[in-house]
This record gives structure tokens, C-alpha cells and sequence, in this order.
């Protein structure tokens, strides 16, 4: 009884789905627009073809007409055939082009989703269903708009023209064919119900699958290390099984679904032969009228056949559009301002921060009140204990996350007001594991300077410490780095990203414990770094080695979402060495 129950609401989301692809997609509505022409011109076509074949078989049989005299007929259906066929390679056409848009289109909204919309939430995202919509789920809907919309047109037209032409000539056919053509969408809608909820709980172990696969190529270092790689290929293949079980059960509809069409297509035919073929014995039929209703019939259940067997294209294509929708549809991480104010400078302008909270999702509040004013031009290091926050308070500055409550201003200017990728331009973040993209090491360098010269990525490559990496590579700067290319260690991949913030020469850099996961002769060489980078401009540390917190002007300490108190605890070494005049900030 529980699925029965859901049935009407999961049809209603197709419906819904349906109708949203065609009003948001400018490409879905090009695409639908086209389909119907070329529909209403294979169904002109098609009555055309067969009233002129049956002119040609009674002309020739029945009233012995010469073949010069059905010339003329004889070019009109050779045309008129050809025409059919170059139709039909339009739909082809017309459907991979028009997926293709529409795919394109939603990948792009997908993705511009992910990066711009809700940048600091993709963690949350189960990664396998991301991979599953952005890849899979967007390919389902070619055979949707491909194969299923271009049926579902010619299944809405064609029957309606046939029987319009059917019934001046003969309405008892014409009774028989609006009686039994409806049978096929009733029993299509019957056994579609199964398909689709056949076709949603395959998509969701397939989606299960990437998340544990996924999961697995991450982790396969812990897991070798734990002894504990072999354990997980009977996970993935219990997965995978599964995923395999609920694939066979869909077709396993499919082909009962076209079974059911295919026979009841046949017996209506068979019932419309034999009433045109008692009429024509009567002599109450004429034999061009007879032939032409007998060459209709089969056309008019051709496309209703057609449809049910794409019926799980229409499935698999609506369950990815939801899952795709469910995506977009998430709110923004970032809440956009109708109206927007000049992005202020922070080399300027103070930082300050006043009664800033914030909590993820159906979680405790991470950040409980916090106060902290940063002048033009200071340091600060921001040190404690894992959990406390401080990788929270930097993502609320890059304004990845708007604060639940408080206010981050700037000069006076609440961020909030301010366009996030106008204020993104102002600073420069270095992360904990930056991440090495596919492309050359220039390409990464330059990755928030994109029209930088060569000699200032080598500026800031050496820099941060870099270049006698970059002069060990086969290829110096145009090696390939990332994923199918070198792989880059942790201390070197730290290093090209301060090499990134050189680059961009922002006024204000957040550091997010940049010394985490080296060595200590590494993280001394990063330390000299970060250190040099942040001479003369606005600098927030988040640290947990006393290292990156000697040249800070203040260190604080951030506990269970509160600033506690400053963590004054800096030996008298360390006070003199914050003493000295600091290194010439280096220009890129």
C-alpha cells in the first residue's frame, strides 16, 4: 500500500519536472518547438503517402489504368517518401542537437550552481550523487529529448490526424481505431508506474555506488594502510550487485511493457482489417477508401508502440532532472544583496567583526559571539584547539557563508551589502591542502591572475620558495601538474599556493594553518614565506604550530566558538624576533 500512496506524488514531480525542463530551458522550449513542426509535418506527410498509395493499388488493380497515367501519382509518392525519410533524420538530428543544448545548458547551471551559488556548502553534497547528476544524470536526458519528446509529439498528432481523415471515408474503422487506440497509453501508464518506480530506485543505488566508490579511490591509502583494502571490494560488489538486480528488473518491465503494446497494436489492426474487409465484400466500401484505412492503421499505432518502448527513457531522464533540480534548488550559500556597494579595501579600512554567530545545518552553533577588530596592515594568528571554529571565521570572511547572526564590516560597510566576488577580489586564501589543478604549474600560479606575465609568475614563484622545485621538473614552469600529470608533494603544493596569493597581490590574506601535514624543515621554509608574503599587508592566521604565530602582531585564542582571551605565551625569543623589522614585502 506504501508505494501505491507515493505513486501520485512521484507523478506529479515527473509532471512538474517536465514542465520545468521546457520553462526554464531555453533550449528544452527551441527544442519542443521544433519537434512539433517536424511532427505536424510527418503527420501531413504520412496521410498524403497513404491516400496516394491506395489511389496507385485501385488505379493499377481495380480500374486498369496504365502506367504513364499513374506517373504523375507515382512521382508524387516517391517524393512524398522521401520526404518522410529526410523527416525522420530531422528528428534524429534535431534530438541529439536539442539533448546536446539542453545538456550543455544544465551542466552549466549545475556547475555555476557548485562554484558561484554555493561554494562553501559542496562539502555537504554527497560527492557520488554530484557525480551522478553532473555526469550520467545529464547524459539520461538525451535519450529523453533524443528519443521520448520526439515519440511523445507524433504519439499526440498523428493518432488525432488519422482518425480525422479516417472517419469521411470510413467511420466504422474509424469507431474501432478511437476505441482501441487509447487502450495503448492506458496500459503504457499501468505498467509505467512499475518502470517508474523501478527506474528511481535503480538511480539511487547507482548514485549509492558512486558515493561508495567514490569514497573508496579517497581513502584507498587508509585503507592499505589498515589493512583493510581487500575488505571493501565485497562492499563495492554487494553495490554494484544490487545495482545490477534493480537494472534487470527495469527491463525486464520494458520488454513485458512492449510485449503488451506490440500485441494489443496487433489485435486492433487485425480488427480494423477485418471490418474494412467485410465492408469492401459488401460493396459498402470503395476499394481506395478501404486500402487507404488499412495502410492508416498501422501508422496510427506505430508511434503509441513507439512510445511505451521509450517510455523508460522519459523514467531515467525525469528521475536525473530531479536530482539535478534538487541541487539547484538548494538555497544559496551566499545570500546576493538587490543592490550592491562598492567592495571596500582592507589595506584601508579596518576588519571588524561584531557579535558574529553561525551553525551549519542541524548542527550546534560553531561561532558564538565573536568580537575582533583588524587593523590596515596587522597580523593576526588565531590559535586553538580542532573544532573551535577558526577554519569557519575564514570562510565567513571569503564570504563562502553568510553569519546566522553579528556582522562583518569593513570601513563601516557590512559585507553583506557588498558583492561577494567584488570583496573576493581583495583577498588572497591559502588553505590547508590547496588544491593542484590539471594544467601546468604556470596555469595553477596564475590560477587568480589569469593574464599575468611570465616573469611575475616567476617572481612569485621564487618567492615562495619555489623555484628551485620548478628548475628540478623536465619542463620548468609548462610541466603538467595535477591530476594525469606530476604529482606534487604536500610542502610543494603548499608552496604554489603562496606563490598564487604573490601573485595576486591582494591586500588582505587568510591563512588556514598552511604549515598542517609538513615536516619540520618544510614548514620552516613555509614559515619564511608566509611571513614575507604578509610584510605590509592585512594578514589572518589560523596556526597551530607556534611557528606562524612569531611574526604576529596579536595572537588570540578561538575555544568553542568564543575568543576566550589573548594567548599571550610567546617566549621573550619569539617577542624580540616580532621586534625586528620585517623582510621587504616582495612585489610579483
Amino acid at each position: 500500500m506504501g508505494p501505491s500512496r507515493q505513486d501520485p506524488d512521484a507523478r506529479s514531480r515527473a509532471r512538474e519536472t517536465q514542465r520545468r525542463l521546457t520553462r526554464t530551458s531555453r533550449a528544452a522550449r527551441a527544442h519542443l518547438i521544433l519537434t512539433v513542426v517536424l511532427g505536424l509535418a510527418t503527420a501531413a506527410l504520412l496521410l498524403a503517402q497513404a491516400t496516394l498509395l491506395a489511389q496507385v493499388i485501385a488505379g493499377a488493380f481495380l480500374d486498369g489504368r496504365s502506367l504513364a497515367s499513374l506517373t504523375p501519382l507515382l512521382v508524387w509518392l516517391a517524393a512524398i517518401s522521401v520526404g518522410r525519410g529526410l523527416l525522420d533524420a530531422g528528428f534524429e538530428a534535431g534530438g541529439r542537437l536539442g539533448a546536446a543544448k539542453v545538456m550543455a545548458e544544465l551542466r552549466s547551471r549545475l556547475v555555476r550552481t557548485l562554484l558561484l551559488v554555493r561554494p562553501g556548502t559542496v562539502r555537504e553534497e554527497r560527492s557520488g550523487e554530484l557525480a551522478t547528476a553532473a555526469v550520467q544524470g545529464v547524459d539520461a536526458l538525451e535519450a529523453y529529448f533524443a528519443r521520448y519528446l520526439p515519440q511523445a509529439v507524433l504519439a499526440a498528432l498523428v493518432p488525432l490526424a488519422v482518425l480525422a481523415w479516417t472517419v469521411p471515408r470510413d467511420w466504422e474503422a474509424a469507431i474501432v481505431l478511437a476505441v482501441t487506440a487509447p487502450l495503448i497509453p492506458v496500459f503504457m501508464v499501468l505498467i509505467g508506474r512499475l518502470a517508474e518506480r523501478s527506474t528511481r530506485r535503480r538511480w539511487r543505488r547507482l548514485a549509492r555506488l558512486g558515493d561508495r566508490f567514490l569514497d573508496l579511490a579517497g581513502g584507498l591509502a587508509t585503507l592499505r594502510a589498515n589493512g583493510r583494502a581487500e575488505a571493501q571490494a565485497d562492499s563495492i560488489a554487494a553495490a554494484g550487485e544490487s545495482y545490477r538486480r534493480e537494472t534487470m528488473k527495469t527491463l525486464r518491465i520494458g520488454f513485458l511493457s512492449a510485449l503488451v503494446l506490440e500485441l494489443l497494436a496487433m489485435i486492433a489492426v487485425a480488427i480494423v482489417a477485418a471490418t474494412v474487409g467485410i465492408q469492401l465484400a459488401e460493396g459498402a466500401l470503395g476499394l481506395t477508401a478501404g486500402l487507404t484505412v488499412l495502410i492508416l492503421a498501422p501508422e496510427m499505432y506505430m508511434p503509441l508502440r513507439r512510445l511505451g518502448a521509450q517510455f523508460h527513457a522519459s523514467a531515467d531522464g525525469m528521475a536525473s532532472a530531479e536530482a539535478i533540480f534538487a541541487v539547484l534548488d538548494r538555497p544559496p550559500a551566499v545570500a546576493a544583496p538587490a543592490v550592491t556597494r562598492p567592495a571596500p579595501r582592507p589595506d584601508r579600512e579596518p576588519l571588524v567583526l561584531e557579535g558574529l554567530r553561525f551553525s551549519h545545518p542541524g548542527r550546534e552553533e560553531v561561532l558564538r559571539g565573536i568580537d575582533l577588530r583588524i587593523e590596515p596592515g596587522e597580523t593576526v594568528a588565531l590559535v586553538g584547539p580542532s573544532g573551535g571554529g577558526k577554519s569557519t571565521l575564514l570562510s565567513l570572511l571569503l564570504r563562502l557563508a553568510d553569519p546566522g547572526a553579528g556582522t562583518i564590516r569593513c570601513g563601516g560597510v557590512d559585507l553583506c551589502e557588498v558583492d561577494p566576488a567584488a570583496w573576493r577580489r581583495h583577498l588572497a586564501w591559502v588553505p590547508q591542502r590547496p588544491t593542484v589543478f590539471a594544467g601546468t604549474v604556470a596555469d595553477n600560479v596564475r590560477l587568480a591572475a589569469p593574464d599575468a606575465a611570465t616573469a611575475d609568475v616567476r617572481a612569485a614563484v621564487a618567492a615562495a620558495g619555489l623555484a628551485p622545485v620548478i628548475a628540478a621538473l623536465p619542463a620548468g614552469l609548462e610541466t603538467r601538474v595535477g591530476e594525469g600529470g606530476r604529482r606534487l608533494s604536500a610542502g610543494q603544493a603548499q608552496r604554489l599556493a603562496l606563490a598564487r596569493a604573490f601573485l595576486c597581490g591582494s591586500p588582505l590574506l587568510l591563512f588556514d594553518e598552511p604549515t598542517a601535514h609538513l615536516d619540520e624543515e618544510t614548514e620552516r621554509e613555509v614559515a619564511i614565506a608566509v611571513r614575507k608574503l604578509a610584510a605590509g599587508r592585512t594578514a589572518l592566521i589560523v596556526a597551530h604550530r607556534p611557528e606562524l604565530a612569531t611574526f604576529a602582531d596579536r595572537v588570540l585564542r578561538l575555544e568553542d566558538g568564543t575568543i576566550t582571551a589573548p594567548a599571550d605565551a610567546l617566549t621573550p625569543a619569539m617577542r624580540e624576533r616580532r621586534s625586528a623589522p620585517p623582510p621587504q614585502r616582495v612585489v610579483a
